[in-house]
């Protein structure tokens, strides 16, 4: 109990021990709630005293042997406290002394007690209003743009204002690679200090508690060295600072641990405990979830940055391509020059130089000749050459150099200095004049025949020529050689021109359409840039702003009327009432032509210059000027719902659209957007639970019963991790001779506060969270042992329609009742008519996976639902269980009917082969009439109560 609550307890046991004798002694003893179970003696301790108040306190009798008792014991009306006050007296006291003292002590312990719970119930709502705070923080730093390791320091820094961490690190795990990383390290004593982008293989982490964490996924807490000998009594020296108090969480993700956070301390006076552990569990799924949402814009962020390098590489490879089709067009003008030479140069030594200009501008040819075979075919001419060493080339006799070669062979050469090398050391070959470091000649034709040989040489060895060099030359060669045969050929020289002009023409034409595209491309990017920067702040469906957008012009309305320059608002939350009716009976396409419709409706109800969003599905929020508060702000909420309620028509139906909303008027207290967004949403939330199409304003009672769902929640989640569900077994019975032929396994919370909680207390809430399902894994888990416990009788499971949007639903039930060992047919699932209708090919599918491994699937609370009896045929179901409205009502005002309806039922299922089972029966009466109509088999009170596994169990062995 913390000092203040002990110093209101010395207040009044004091007082009450100084109106007693001299030498008397005096207990106060309680056990609250509340506060907990505690005693107090004055003026010292007296253990005999102390051990028979305790029995007073739990109901018993006054142990004898006391002096002159003086003591009453009683249960406080508001807080239903239980209270004993015993005195020992010294000396004589009157009756009416003792009435007086008596009476005075039970006026001071219940002021005192109601002070004591008022001042714990502030504490809580203090640390409450922390953790709150500590969220708002942990969910702006998700959407900051700080890197990594500042955004996980400002985590540490926000965790410690809700309890000791001044020692903490983050790790994260990866299974695909069996590694961790540390992403934050922050230590006061320990020198390691790890790399954020190293990662640490599993192996060198295997004697770790941060491993142990992890790889067992639950919380970890106590003395590093104690938990180290726990884990393994070899390795009990821990790997850094031994900590006095050390507690990991971890982290989960899609129901796999995907890291841990970790706080310790070396302090000896500084211990953790479950509160901080509680603390500790909950912040760490926020964290996960900010984290997530950073990963997630870093990832985007990088995705843009490589969008835009391929962009910038494609207008790169366009450039080379403009440039290559540039080549490409100087090229085939200078073919065409080449051809338009043969035709228009008077001499053959004009053809010949204008030739060497022309092969000049395409590659190196400071290096040419042209040599022609002699009229008597025995040597060569050199009719045109020049060269930088070999200025004149007089006519020689064929002998063994390269021109000669390529003569020979009829095909060009394109040769370096170690190929030429290898010619001359095989003797193919006869160099004369300077040695070239790259040859290059092409054969010269006329009639098919070869007549000479064009060529190029280079001295140097940084020029070197290559195929296309070979290629270009080639081409010129053949163009020489039809220059001999002029006159022979100048038609189709002429033709091949004007085929020349007209690809050339074309190819101009394409550069042209390639420039046109990538100026196209250019202004769609700007376009496409335009179009996502308006995506990102609207809704693609109705063309209204989005959530972002909403928030946006919410926080600037807040800082307007903060500052005065802005008038005063309301925030009305708009959730359409049925619309998944829509969607499922007529179709998605159907429901989004009512959702623009919707928005239509709604644009043209309010002024221009308020806003309306849609927030996604079929919710949507209108920012409003509300000068009147909340009586205007409930005006314009029923005129949106009077201008939805008139009929649309989508798909050929007439359709009466309703919806529900809450409103959130502005409050100076309000410090963001999202806050003013969440208060309507429960408002919203509060009217669709009083009927549906009406508004609510929110106000402070919503704000503290979310307050206390968010407590809820967080105490299902701790209680998922500590496994604190458990089955209780009601037995079902045969009618005919009592005896018990199977169990249905009811789910039961045992809550570390409140006690054993019922499913009503919390089914809904875990539904709306998605954490029933998990909850429900615990359960079957549970039963999958009992089963193979014993020998006898089945146990019905109850499962809920969500398992059946799972697909590996079935073969994850039957790896539970592998692993422990049951018999499949020994297990039932009961399901209601709404998991069957849902969807039904794959519930279909899902029932056949599970009746081909033996179980029977009953059907619950039959009637109660959309009582189609036509899926009595289609899915395989092999018993129906009368729900109990059905059984309580067989003897009331109008039971004949109800009775009918039974019978019906029974008929009917006996004709399928289908057994019966009443639910709820209470009396003899509804039992023999139940018998009476032919139904086998019974569950209620009348025939047994549901208990712990413990008291059932040895029943069925």
């Amino acid at each position: 109990m913390p000092a203040q609550a002990n110093a209101s307890v010395n207040d009044v046991v004091t007082p009450l021990h100084g109106l007693l004798p001299a030498g008397s002694t005096v207990v106060l003893a309680w056990d609250d709630a509340v506060l907990g179970t505690g005693c107090r003696t004055s003026p010292a301790e007296d253990t005999r005293l102390r051990e028979a108040a305790g029995v007073l306190l739990g109901g018993g009798k006054l142990p004898a042997g006391l002096h002159q008792p003086l003591w009453e014991c009683w249960t406080h009306a508001e807080s239903g406290a239980r209270i004993v006050v015993l005195a020992e007296v010294s000396a004589t006291f009157s009756e009416t002394q003792r009435r007086a003292w008596l009476s005075t002590a039970r006026a001071l312990v219940a002021a005192v007690l109601v002070s004591m719970r008022q001042g714990r119930q502030i504490e809580q709502l203090e640390r409450s209003k922390r953790l709150q705070q500590a969220l708002f923080e942990i969910a702006d730093l998700a959407g900051s743009d700080l890197e990594m390791s500042e955004m996980l320091g400002n985590f540490h820094r926000i965790l410690s204002t809700l309890m000791y961490a001044e020692n903490c690190y983050i790790v994260e795990c990866d299974e695909t690679q069996s590694s961790l990383r540390f992403l934050y390290f922050f230590d006061t004593q320990d020198s390691f200090a790890p790399d954020p982008e190293q990662r640490i293989h599993y192996e060198d982490m295997q004697d770790s508690l941060t491993f142990a964490v992890m790889r067992s996924g639950r919380v970890m807490h106590g003395p590093s060295r104690v938990l180290l000998r726990e884990l393994d009594p070899r390795h009990s020296v821990p790997s850094g600072p031994d900590s006095t108090d050390w507690l990991g969480v971890p982290m989960w993700r899609d129901n796999v641990v995907c890291g841990a956070i970790v706080v310790q301390s070396y302090e000896p006076g500084v211990q953790y405990d479950d509160e901080d552990r509680a603390v500790l569990n909950f912040v760490t799924t926020h964290i996960l979830t900010a984290m997530d949402r950073r990963q997630a814009h870093v990832q985007l962020e990088q995705h843009v940055q490589r969008r835009t390098l391929e962009l910038e590489h494609a207008n790169a490879s366009l450039r080379g391509e403009i440039v290559e089709r540039q080549r490409a067009e100087a090229l085939q003008a200078a073919l065409f020059n080449i051809s338009e030479l043969a035709m228009s140069c008077g001499s053959q030594a004009e053809f010949h130089a204008e030739l060497h200009r022309v092969i000049g501008g395409l590659l190196d040819a400071g290096n040419f000749y042209i040599a022609l075979i002699n009229e008597a075919g025995d040597g060569l001419e050199f009719v045109y050459s020049v060269d930088e060493f070999n200025r004149e080339r007089p006519p020689r006799k064929f002998g063994g150099g390269l021109t000669e070669y390529t003569i020979r062979t009829g095909q060009p050469l394109l040769a370096t200095r170690r190929q030429i090398d290898q010619l001359l050391a095989r003797g193919e070959l006869h160099e004369f004049g300077a040695k070239s470091q790259s040859w290059l000649g092409v054969p010269l034709f006329s009639d098919g025949e070869v007549v000479g040989v064009i060529a190029v040489q280079s001295y140097n060895p940084q020029v070197v020529y290559t195929p296309d060099d070979q290629r270009l030359l080639a081409f010129v060669a053949h163009n020489i050689g039809n220059s001999l045969a002029r006159q022979r050929d100048q038609n189709r020289l002429l033709q091949a021109h004007a085929e020349l002009e007209r690809r050339v023409a074309e190819r101009t034409h394409e550069l042209g359409e390639v420039n046109q595209k990538l100026l196209a491309q250019i202004g769609e990017r700007m376009r496409i840039e335009q179009r996502l920067s308006h995506q990102a702040m609207h809704d693609s469906l109705t063309g209204l702003p989005n959530r972002l957008h909403l928030l946006e012009r919410l926080e600037e309305a807040i800082e307007h009327a903060r500052l005065g320059i802005g008038p005063v608002f309301a925030l009305l939350f708009l959730d359409l009432d049925r619309f998944k009716w829509v969607n499922d009976s007529i179709g998605h396409a159907a429901g989004d032509r009512m959702l623009v419709e919707v928005a239509r409706r709604l644009v043209g109800l309010l002024r221009g210059n308020d806003v309306v969003a849609r927030l996604g599905g079929d919710e949507f929020a209108m920012l409003v000027r509300c000068e009147g508060g909340a009586d205007e702000a409930m005006d314009v909420g029923r005129r949106l719902l009077h201008a939805l309620e008139c009929s649309m028509w989508v798909e050929g139906r007439e359709l009466f659209p309703s919806g529900s909303i809450g409103i959130s008027l502005w409050n100076p207290h309000y410090e963001s957007g999202a806050e003013l967004l969440r208060d309507a949403d429960a408002a919203m939330y509060r009217a669709k639970g009083m009927g549906q199409d009406r508004c609510v304003v929110f106000d402070e009672v919503m704000r503290e019963q979310s307050l206390q769902s968010l407590e809820l929640e967080a105490d299902l989640r701790r209680a998922i991790g500590n496994r604190d569900f458990l089955p209780f077994y009601q037995p079902i019975v045969s009618l005919r001779d009592g005896k018990v032929v199977g169990h249905e396994a009811l789910l039961r919370w045992q809550h570390e506060g409140r006690g054993l909680l019922l499913p009503g207390d919390f089914m809904q809430l875990g539904e709306e969270s998605g954490l029933i399902e998990q909850v429900d894994w615990l359960i079957y888990e549970q039963v999958a042992h009992d089963l193979a416990a014993t020998t006898s009788g089945y146990i019905s499971v109850n499962v809920s329609p969500r398992h059946f949007h799972v697909p590996k639903f079935a073969r994850r039930l039957f790896g539970l009742l592998d692993a422990a060992g049951a018999d499949p047919s020994r297990l039932r699932v009961e399901l209601t008519e709404t998991a069957l209708l849902e969807d039904a090919p794959r519930t279909l599918r899902i029932l056949r996976q599970l009746r081909e491994r033996g179980m029977v699937v009953q059907l619950d609370d039959f009637g109660t639902g959309y009582s189609a009896l036509s899926y009595l045929h289609r899915f395989p179901i092999s018993t129906l269980k009368i729900d109990r409205s059905f059984i309580s009502g067989l003897h009331t005002e109008g039971g004949k009917n109800t009775q009918a309806l039974v019978e019906g039922v029974v008929s009917l299922a006996r004709t399928l082969g289908i057994e019966t089972i009443g639910e709820g029966i209470e009396n003899e009466r509804q039992r023999q009439v139940l018998l009476e109509m032919g139904c086998n088999f019974g569950q209620g009170y009348l025939l047994g109560y549901p208990m712990p596994r413990e008291a059932t169990l040895h029943k069925m062995v």
